[in-house]
């Protein structure tokens, strides 16, 4: 009941002109940026994080709010229309989906992808609203060796389970460690990896890294491809953007399966919604298999439901695991904890109690971001498809611009500009020899965590190492870890195997 009360007062915050407006423009730019060809939700959180800046930080959460989910169904429209997805998410959204456009359903398929996001977001958020408190209860009882083995727990994780290459992996996030150290050592006082340059005693803007990193890497490389591949044909949507009654009772069971997958993986630092959607997809090709007439690899409206559902429920939960633990589960949720951070507060289990009212307002604003999505999405999808006919050449460069602009607008340092160009020359080089971003965005925001929890840790047991391992929640937490590890160990060995025959 506590949480209805509060929620409710969320709203009250939420339902001013200013505020709805924040919400639809941030609903908007999310989507529009999601949509084109390349970029991706996690791209439109980093393009548009210097903007928020500049709002107070009820407002720039709200915004980010509609940021969040927007970005998300960009990522699935252009893979529905063009086959290129956004974002590994929407991978496997695109295999119905684009058939479905092929056959002449185009306005079907996204209309079934904006429904599926409405309906995993909201059951995911809804979820968090009511379980979001305990969680943070709970983790109050967590010291300096529960946070670390947290901490180590994302590494790792996102490091060797989801990247396809464990010691790929591994480099970046040991370059992410390294940005993180860059700066002022509290603890000490002492500088550490400055080179005596003043603007680094701050240590390297989060702002800088991502923007670096997702924008400006992903410009240079696709400014090397660019004349020596094909452009994707857009499939025209035309017809009615909304479903008949059977459709939608044969997409409702798949919604509902989507989400039951997809709200567990945004707890767990799995590193996005990619492990999720591809097991709804699964499931759904195998439960077609089963039926009179398998629909399956001719366009299936089922293939399109269940994993945009898992996607959107995974991005809500993982709400939940950042706003209650501190814990960002994936690049995207690494941002968002990097605003709250921007404003001076931590999430984590005092969140709720310090800054109680803008944390309702945010998962107020949450259900209204989805449903300003929902309006904007279902009749207007054709639309955003226009924006996937502007010139790559023109984009990336309009692209470039604006993420200088936002750069150099956070501290008007130049400094900050040669650290972007040196880290999104390092990030193409990364996408060349597919090396994961996510370890070093992951790594950068919770490395201070790591250091000063394993600090504190020794600090408070005299240099006791069994500290780390002295509890049911960390012993469970290094359990879970050694058993994903040896499960994706396991699964590589068996694919290598499968393709050696």
């Amino acid at each position: 009941m506590d949480q209805l009360i509060n929620l409710a007062g969320g709203f009250g915050d939420v339902f001013t002109w200013q505020n709805m407006i924040w919400v639809v423009v941030g609903a908007f730019l999310g989507t529009a940026v999601g949509v084109m060809p390349g970029l991706g939700s996690a791209m439109a959180v980093a393009l548009l994080l210097p903007m928020t800046f500049t709002l107070d930080p009820l407002a720039s959460l709200i915004m980010f709010s509609g940021i969040y989910f927007g970005g998300l169904f960009g990522d699935s429209t252009a893979g529905i229309l063009m086959n290129t997805p956004g974002n590994s998410t929407a991978i496997a959204t695109t295999f119905e989906g684009h058939r479905m456009a092929l056959a002449g359903r185009a306005p079907q398929a996204l209309a079934t992808s904006a429904i599926g996001a409405f309906t995993g977001g909201m059951l995911a958020t809804v979820l968090v609203v009511f379980f979001a408190p305990t969680l943070a209860e709970l983790a109050t009882k967590f010291g300096p060796g529960e946070y670390f083995a947290l901490a180590l727990f994302a590494f790792v994780a996102i490091s060797t389970i989801v990247s396809e290459s464990a010691a790929r992996g591994l480099a970046a996030l040991g370059f992410g460690l390294a940005l993180a150290l860059v700066g002022i050592d509290q603890s000490t006082g002492s500088a550490r990896y400055t080179f005596e340059v003043p603007a680094l005693f701050d240590g390297i803007s989060i702002v800088v890294i991502t923007v670096a990193m997702l924008a400006i890497g992903e410009v240079l490389h696709v400014a090397s491809r660019l004349g020596r591949s094909n452009a994707a044909e857009l499939v025209p949507s035309q017809g009615r953007p909304w479903l008949t009654r059977p459709e939608f009772f044969e997409a409702l069971p798949a919604w509902l399966r989507g989400s039951a997958f997809g709200i567990p993986f945004g707890i767990i630092p799995a590193g996005g919604a990619e492990v999720p959607t591809f097991l709804a997809y699964g499931t759904e090709r195998r439960l077609d298999r089963r039926r009179a007439k398998p629909t399956f690899g001719t366009g299936s409206i089922r293939g399109v439901a269940a994993p945009e559902a898992a996607g959107n429920a995974t991005a809500g939960s993982a709400m939940g695991a950042l706003l209650a633990l501190g814990l960002p589960t994936s690049a995207t949720a690494a941002l968002l904890l990097a605003t709250f951070q921007q404003y001076g507060m931590q999430p984590g289990p005092l969140l709720f109690e310090r800054n109680g009212e803008i944390v309702w307002a945010l998962l107020a604003s949450l259900f209204i971001a989805m449903i300003a999505l929902l309006i904007l999405n279902l009749p207007f999808a054709p639309l955003w498809a226009k924006l996937l006919k502007i010139p790559q050449a023109y984009l990336y460069a309009g692209i470039t611009v604006f993420a200088s602009l936002g750069v150099y607008a956070t501290s008007a340092s130049t400094v900050d500009l040669a650290i972007m160009c040196a880290l999104g020359l390092l990030g193409f080089v990364m996408r060349r020899n597919d090396v994961p971003l996510a370890p070093i965005l992951i790594a950068v925001i919770l490395g201070p965590l790591a250091e000063y929890s394993l600090r504190d840790a020794m600090a408070n047991s005299n240099n006791d190492p069994l500290t780390l391992v002295s509890s049911p929640i960390t012993i469970g937490l290094y359990t879970l870890l050694v058993l994903g590890v040896v499960w994706a160990f396991w699964r590589r060995t068996r694919e290598s195997r499968a393709q050696d025959f």
